[in-house]
Order: C-alpha cells, then sequence, then structure tokens
C-alpha cells in the first residue's frame, strides 16, 4: 500500500466516523426532546387529577425532584421539572396528528 492509499482510507474511515457521531448526536438529542415532553405531559396530566391543583403541584414537583435526583443525579430540579411541564404545556396545543403521524414526527431537530 502507497502512502496515498493509506491516508485516502484513513480519510474515509474518519468521515464514517464523524458521520455516525452526528448521528449518535442527533439522536440522543431527539430522545431527549421527547422524553422531557413526555415528563411534563405525565406532570400536568398528574397535577390535573388532583384535587388541590396548586398546593399539590408544588408537593409533587418537590417530591419527584428529590426522588429523581437521588436515582439520576443532577437535571431534576424543581425548576426543570417546572420546564419540562411548560415545554409540554407549550407545544401540546401546538401538535396536530396526522394519520399515522407520531409524536416524534412533530419535533424536528436540526
Amino acid at each position: 500500500m502507497t502512502i496515498i492509499s493509506l491516508n485516502n482510507l484513513s480519510e474515509k474511515i474518519s468521515d464514517l466516523l464523524n458521520d455516525a457521531r452526528k448521528r449518535v448526536l442527533h439522536t440522543v438529542n431527539h430522545t431527549m426532546v421527547l422524553t422531557y415532553f413526555e415528563i411534563g405531559r405525565m406532570i400536568v396530566e398528574e397535577e390535573q387529577n388532583g384535587k388541590e391543583r396548586a398546593d399539590y403541584g408544588s408537593q409533587l414537583l418537590s417530591y419527584l425532584s428529590q426522588n429523581l435526583t437521588k436515582d439520576f443525579g443532577k437535571g431534576f430540579s424543581v425548576t426543570n421539572l417546572k420546564q419540562m411541564r411548560q415545554f409540554y404545556s407549550v407545544y401540546s396545543k401546538n401538535v396536530v396528528y396526522g394519520k399515522g403521524q407520531t409524536l416524534s414526527d412533530e419535533f424536528k431537530l436540526s
């Protein structure tokens, strides 16, 4: 093998690896958006089923924050959970499902 062919092979492999990394990053980001949307939905639905919404919602978020932080680490503060709830509240009004359309079709990430 010549230096040129080795460089060509190395470049092709590098391109392949870089493309794979981009696809993995996109998939992870997309999955996290859908997960946060779903967490927000679950919080909203649980709060709406409660009789005392304001007090119950506050207690619910504190409880979830403590448990999720213990189980999963950072990222589940009361503030973050409120943002997930707000994310769902804002975007759930804009999600219109057509025939065969899924939630994942709604969030197109660059």
